[in-house]
């Protein structure tokens, strides 16, 4: 509109260059008057349009200001929230770029094209991560059941912390997961969306553009009635839309043919214009977990993610605590704490085998080269990222700080096992909902393994570098347990029976960490060099 109007103002200014020499007469002159008002009327409409957008852009300056503000004070503690953290990656891509549309309508578009060079440098984040920051925040209302209109309020677990959000974050969401096809979410966010327009309108998104996605989704979600009636609402609103048109005729066959409505005209009383969408009344189907997963262990992965108690208290009461040396000269000056979590299969903790100083020097040293973590495929054993793996890691050797060659070297004399072929240290970290499907460390029958020539992976040492506020569990779905990180201290346990077949009740997950900041460290040790150490046997027993 800005463009407009100047344009205009140019076009007057041309027109009157073009009908030179009117000083040589003021009979000609006498026009001037009236073009001097044609171009003082365009001149104060483009000044108010330029209001216009300069107060828009205040507004924007005034929100990123109040939330750096916010952020500034302890940027670990403010992204440890995941609405915190979701709405940072949206605020510097889908915001941005209504901040960029209003700029590029004057002079602003140079700034925007100086930005645009410099996004690298800049480090904006994509839109493959606002997807994965709203599919992390998705994952994380499931696995905790998280009510939707109390994430969007900013409460997670009773507790408020963070700003609520507001239409068009919910929008944003729900965009997200339509994209996805995840009609389930688009629903629950939609309905959020829309009930937060409702109160308070919001000029980032159109009532009729969340209504839209609404409707359809709320159709594939099986509930044709309530999808008729959004999209009625929707022709109210717009009543030449030629989807909904469309969709209008299509809903209320199947209603007809299902009997639900005789003649489609008895229909009519659904044009009336809408209430507060409640998502509780709906029969929604949430989508399965992953492919492969049996539901059982799919639903005790979850329950032992959100803190439930599942292990027979029969077998809890057989659980010992005990300090250990394994005929090592320095543990008979400091034994190790062992904590056992589980006899079958034998897994322990170890408490205060890691320090502040090497927690810190580990972080530092792999913090510059963190990169998406990968799995291996089973079929090609080639490293890719998957989506039931969200985190990032870098690998450190033990020749890189004398302070990892300690860690490794103490890994060995507390397991007593060789670590000549054990890998390298591997340091995760975990973003917004960042999580580890359940899955196993060795490589099953018929399964591609890396080759080091070292056999399959004997064992698993893991290292819990961080405290976890909330969420971050490490749970073993089929044996009903979880175990909680708590800096300092570690997990072992082993993953081959004695006589070398995988043992299948290691399977594990790294649950969502629904606040705070997970860092995790560890080290896979293979076969190769254990003969002696861990000698075979010929039954399934996998003690010691």
């Amino acid at each position: 509109m800005s463009i407009t109007c100047f344009s205009a103002i140019l076009l007057i200014l041309h027109r009157n260059v073009v009908t030179s020499e009117v000083f040589t007469s003021l009979a000609d002159m006498e026009s001037l008057v009236s073009t001097e008002l044609e171009l003082t009327k365009h001149l104060e409409n483009y000044i108010q349009e330029e209001e216009i957008r300069l107060k828009q852009l205040r507004g924007f300056l005034e929100k990123y200001e109040t939330m750096y503000q916010e952020a500034s004070k302890d940027v670990s503690k403010y992204l440890a929230n995941p609405v915190n953290a979701y709405l940072l990656v949206k605020r510097l891509t889908s915001d941005w770029r209504q901040v960029e549309g209003v700029m590029v309508q004057n002079i602003g578009s140079a700034i925007v094209q100086n930005i645009t060079q410099h996004r690298n440098v800049l480090r904006f984040p994509s839109d493959e991560d606002l997807n994965g920051a709203a599919v992390g925040l998705m994952r994380l209302q499931d696995t905790y059941m998280l009510d939707t209109h109390s994430l969007a309020e900013g409460k997670l677990l009773g507790k408020k912390y963070s700003r609520q959000l507001t239409a068009g974050d919910c929008w944003e969401l729900g965009r997200q997961s339509y994209m996805n096809g995840d009609h389930y979410h688009t629903v629950l966010w939609m309905g959020e969306a829309l009930n937060k327009f409702i109160v308070d309108s919001n000029e980032a998104v159109k009532r009729e553009e969340i209504i839209e996605h609404l409707a359809f989704s709320t159709y594939k979600q099986g509930n044709v009635k309530e999808a008729l009636q959004l999209t009625h609402e929707l022709l109210r609103i717009v009543p030449y839309h030629e989807r909904a048109l469309t969709n209008v005729k299509y809903y209320e066959d199947i209603l007809h043919q299902l009997g639900v409505i005789q003649l489609r005209k008895e229909n009519q009383d659904m044009v009336n214009k809408m209430g507060v969408f409640d998502t509780t009344t709906l029969k929604l189907k949430k989508p399965p977990g992953t492919a492969g997963i049996p539901t059982d262990h799919w639903e005790n992965y979850e329950k032992l993610c959100r803190g439930e108690k599942l292990m027979d208290h029969k077998i809890v009461a057989r659980l010992r605590c005990r300090y250990v040396t394994n005929n090592v000269p320095y543990f008979f000056i400091q034994p190790v704490k062992m904590e056992e979590a589980s006899l079958k299969p034998w897994l322990v903790l170890f408490h205060d085998v890691i320090n502040n100083e090497e927690i810190e020097t580990v972080k530092k040293l792999a913090q510059p080269r963190l990169q998406r973590s990968t799995v291996q495929n089973s079929l090609t054993g080639e490293s890719e990222p998957t989506k039931y793996r969200i985190a990032k890691a870098a690998f450190l050797q033990n020749n890189e700080h004398d302070q990892v060659y300690k860690m490794n070297r103490r890994v060995g004399d507390i397991t007593g096992l060789d670590m000549v072929t054990a890998e390298d240290l591997q340091v995760c970290n975990y973003g917004i909902g960042g999580h580890y499907e359940p899955h196993y460390d060795f490589a099953r029958k018929g399964e591609i393994q890396k080759d080091f020539g070292w056999g399959n992976r004997i064992a698993t040492w893991l290292f819990y570098m961080s405290d976890v506020e909330a969420g971050g569990a490490t749970v073993f779905p089929k044996i009903n347990l979880a175990v909680w990180p708590r800096k300092g201290s570690a997990a072992f346990w082993y993953n081959l029976h004695l006589n070398g077949d995988g043992d299948d009740l290691t399977q594990h997950a790294a649950c969502p960490v629904l606040i705070g900041s997970k860092w995790v460290s560890n080290k896979w040790i293979h076969e190769r060099n254990q003969e002696f150490r861990r000698p075979c046997g010929l039954q399934f027993d996998s003690g010691m």
